[in-house]
C-alpha cells in the first residue's frame, strides 16, 4: 500500500514542472518578439486555465495565493533595495513627485469622468482611487528583462516601490469620503484602517530591516547567501500577514533599510535575484488561470470609461509631476506609460470597498477584474515601449 502513488502529489508536481519549464520557454520566445515575457506567460494561464483548456488541477490553482504572496514579498524587497541614497541622487525630487501625481492626479481624472458619465458618487470615488495602483511585479520584471542602462529604468522602479503606498492612502481618503453619509465614526475607521496598514508595515520592516543590514554578509564576509535573504523576506513579510498589515510595504522597507545601512557589501542580499524568477512564472501563468473572463460583456460603458482615463491620468499625472520635479523631457514624456501595469491590489481593494458600498460590489468587482486583465496584458508592452523609446532617444 506505501507505493500506491498519490494522485494529488503527482499531478502537483507534474504541473509546477510543465509551468516551469514553458516559463523558460516563453522567456525563449519572448527575446524574439516584442512582446514582455509577462504577458506571454499571463496569455499562457489563460488559454491553460479555466477560462480557456481548463487543464490546470485544483490542487496547484489552490496554492495561487500563498504562491503570489511570496513572489509580492520577493518583489518588493527588490524595488525597496533601489531606493538608496546613491541611486536617488540627482532625481530624488522627480521621483518622489511623479509618484504623487501620477497617483492623485489619476484618481482625480478618472473619478472625475465616471460621473461625467453618470456612474454613481460613490462607485466613481471608489474606482479613482483603484485606478491608483500599479503592479511592481511586471513593471520589475520587463525593466530586469531589458538591458537598458539609462537612469529612467532606475526612476520607474524608484517610483513604483512608492505607488503602493500613495494608493492605499488615496483608497483610505476615498472609503472615508463615500462612507460619511452613512454613519459617525465610518470615515475614521476607514482612515485608521489604512493608518494602521501602513504604519504596521513600516514598523516591521524596520524592526527586521535593521537587524538583518547589520547580520547579513557575516556568514561569508561580503558576500549574501540566499538563506539568509528569503529568511529576512519570508519572515518579515509572515509577521506582516499575521498582523494583517501590508507584506508588500513591509518588504519594501525591509528592502529600503538593508539597502541603505549594509554597508559591509556590496550588494544586499543581491542573492534573492536570483531565485524570484521562478515564483514569478508560477505568479503569472495562476494569475493568467484565475482570470474570470465570463463577465467581460457586463459593465460595458464604465469599464471603458475607466480604462481609457486612467490611461489619460497616468500620462497626465505623470508629466505634470515630472514638471514640478525638473525631469528631463524624456521622462516626462514616457514615465505615464511605462506606469499602465495593474495590479491584484486594486482587485484587493474593491473586496474592501465592497463592505462599504455594497450595492455596487458587482460593478466594482467586475471592472476591476476586467482592467486587470487589461492591463495585465498591455501594460507591460508599454513598459517595454517606454523603456526602449528612452534608451533610443
Amino acid at each position: 500500500m506505501d507505493n500506491v502513488p498519490n494522485l494529488d502529489d503527482y499531478l502537483f508536481l507534474l504541473t509546477l514542472g510543465g509551468v516551469l519549464i514553458s516559463g523558460l520557454v516563453i522567456s525563449a520566445v519572448g527575446k524574439k518578439n516584442h512582446l514582455p515575457r509577462v504577458t506571454l506567460l499571463l496569455i499562457f494561464g489563460v488559454v491553460i486555465g479555466k477560462g480557456g483548456l481548463d487543464v490546470i488541477p485544483i490542487i496547484f490553482s489552490n496554492q495561487f495565493e500563498i504562491i503570489s504572496e511570496m513572489a509580492l514579498m520577493m518583489v518588493g524587497f527588490l524595488l525597496g533595495g533601489r531606493l538608496t541614497v546613491n541611486s536617488l541622487k540627482g532625481y530624488l525630487g522627480a521621483t518622489i513627485w511623479i509618484s504623487i501625481t501620477a497617483a492623485a492626479i489619476t484618481a482625480l481624472i478618472v473619478t472625475l469622468a465616471l460621473i461625467l458619465f453618470g456612474v454613481p458618487f460613490e462607485l466613481a470615488v471608489v474606482l479613482g482611487c483603484l485606478a491608483s495602483a500599479t503592479d511592481p511585479a511586471a513593471i520589475l520584471d520587463v525593466a530586469q528583462e531589458s538591458n537598458y542602462t539609462k537612469s529612467f529604468k532606475n526612476q520607474l522602479l524608484s517610483i513604483v516601490a512608492l505607488d503602493d503606498a500613495w494608493a492605499l492612502m488615496l483608497f483610505g481618503m476615498g472609503i472615508a469620503l463615500v462612507s460619511s453619509s452613512n454613519s459617525v465614526g465610518v470615515e475614521h475607521s476607514a482612515l485608521l484602517m489604512v493608518a494602521q496598514d501602513i504604519g504596521g508595515a513600516i514598523l516591521i520592516g524596520l524592526c527586521i530591516g535593521f537587524p538583518a543590514a547589520y547580520l547579513t554578509g557575516r556568514v561569508k564576509p561580503g558576500q549574501p547567501i540566499l538563506s539568509e535573504a528569503l529568511g529576512a523576506v519570508f519572515i518579515c513579510g509572515g509577521i506582516a500577514l499575521w498582523l494583517g498589515v501590508s507584506f508588500l510595504i513591509a518588504s519594501m522597507v525591509l528592502g529600503v533599510v538593508v539597502g541603505n545601512f549594509a554597508k559591509h557589501h556590496e550588494q544586499p542580499l543581491h542573492a534573492i535575484e536570483g531565485i524570484e524568477w521562478p515564483f514569478m512564472v508560477i505568479f503569472f501563468v495562476l494569475a493568467g488561470a484565475n482570470l474570470e473572463l465570463r463577465m467581460l460583456s457586463s459593465i460595458g460603458l464604465i469599464c471603458a470609461v475607466y480604462i481609457i482615463f486612467r490611461i489619460v491620468g497616468k500620462m497626465v499625472g505623470a508629466r505634470i509631476g515630472g514638471q514640478f520635479g525638473k525631469a528631463d523631457r524624456q521622462t516626462k514624456r514616457w514615465m505615464g506609460v511605462a506606469l499602465l501595469p495593474q495590479a491584484g491590489v486594486a482587485i484587493g481593494m474593491a473586496l474592501v470597498a465592497s463592505y462599504f458600498i455594497p450595492e455596487h460590489r458587482q460593478t466594482l468587482l467586475s471592472v476591476a477584474v476586467l482592467s486587470t486583465v487589461l492591463f495585465e496584458i498591455i501594460g507591460p508592452i508599454f513598459t517595454r515601449l517606454a523603456l526602449e523609446r528612452v534608451e533610443h532617444a
